[in-house]
């Protein structure tokens, strides 16, 4: 795989699914970007990124959680200070799929669309860092969603309080790309407007029982990626996690059937592996992680997740490149 498409997917962009641990998780998933060499700059052109998740929860938790975002990336050809200016935008959806005899509805929610950038410097010796700095819309075209049963009773009027509020996302990368190694480790954090709310009429009554305001919790997330090229294939170890720093209660720390304490949501940590093959006009990954360590009143699920990148556009022709750089990366 070269280096365009190990680096192609710069930003897998997409919101958390909180609907049994509210407003104590942040927008960006935790883990949306293992496997991707986020610390280097892409060369100038236009990539597509598309990211599935699928979060099988353990019980009590009576959902499953999907999020679905594909991510388009324009590689520009600024380089103010020697770093390459990256602009993306993506359109996240999230999903939830009732569990057995949960009796509860699938839903899928739009969730606030993320515009930002990326200033991508390349250091020399295979080494590069990024800084991003970025906001999901959600005050313009977020949705809460609301949890119904199959009787059509509301389980839960507020899925995504997160959405409540603008996320602002900023993050740093690190990566080393050579001898076909992408070893990387990448810090996300979002902060919120908070106390946030929502418009409209009887939905905002909110879970913990006050109206129409959600502290939420500004949050930390670690993404780690160890992976080693062998031909086409790519195999190696990840690992991700989340840190809430708001643990009250108005911080989301309800008393539901995930939390049925109502136990501080501290955070917790996943370790897992990647797969990935060069099928020539595109990228594939599949990986797959368990919760290692968690806080008692976060949850423990195992997430598999499966992303396609694709390089759309480039102002010069890809000329062939000589085996020694092919394994360089």
């Amino acid at each position: 795989m070269s280096k365009n498409w190990l680096v192609a997917g710069a930003l897998a962009l997409t919101a958390s699914m909180t609907a049994t641990a509210a407003y104590a998780q942040s927008t960006t998933v935790p883990g949306e970007q293992v496997g991707l060499a986020t610390g280097a700059p892409l060369p100038e052109g236009i990539y597509a990124l598309n990211t599935f998740v699928y979060q099988m929860r353990d019980n009590p938790s009576p959902l499953d959680v999907g999020v679905n975002v594909p991510v388009l990336v324009w590689s520009t050809p600024l380089v103010p200070l020697g770093g390459r200016i990256e602009l993306l935008v993506a359109p996240p959806t999230v999903f939830a799929f009732g569990k057995g005899n949960s009796g509860l509805r699938d839903l899928s929610v739009n969730v606030g669309t993320f515009v930002g950038g990326i200033w991508a410097f390349d250091l020399g010796n295979n080494f590069g860092v990024s800084l991003l700095g970025g906001v999901y819309l959600n005050e313009l075209n977020g949705d809460r969603g609301v949890l119904v049963a199959n009787n059509g009773t509301t389980v839960l009027p507020t899925i995504l309080p997160q959405l409540a509020s603008n996320t602002y996302r900023f993050g740093v990368a690190a990566s080393y790309t050579g001898d076909g190694w992408n070893l990387t480790a990448n810090l996300t954090a979002n902060v919120y407007d908070s106390p946030a709310t929502f418009g409209g009429g009887g939905r905002n009554l909110g879970p913990g029982g006050f109206a129409q305001s959600y502290s939420i919790s500004d949050a930390l997330n670690l993404d780690l990626t160890a992976t080693k090229k062998f031909g086409k294939f790519e195999i190696g170890a990840i690992a991700y996690g989340t840190y809430n720093f708001d643990t009250s209660f108005k911080g989301g720390n309800i008393i539901n059937a995930a939390n049925p304490t109502g136990t501080p949501d501290r955070g917790r940590f996943l370790m897992g592996g990647l797969v990935g093959y060069d099928l020539g006009f595109a990228t594939a990954q599949v990986y797959v992680a368990r919760t290692v360590v968690r806080s008692i009143g976060s949850f423990d699920s195992t997430e598999v997740s499966g992303r396609l990148i694709v390089p759309l556009y480039s102002p010069t022709p890809v000329a062939a490149v000589a085996a020694p750089i092919i394994r360089k990366y």
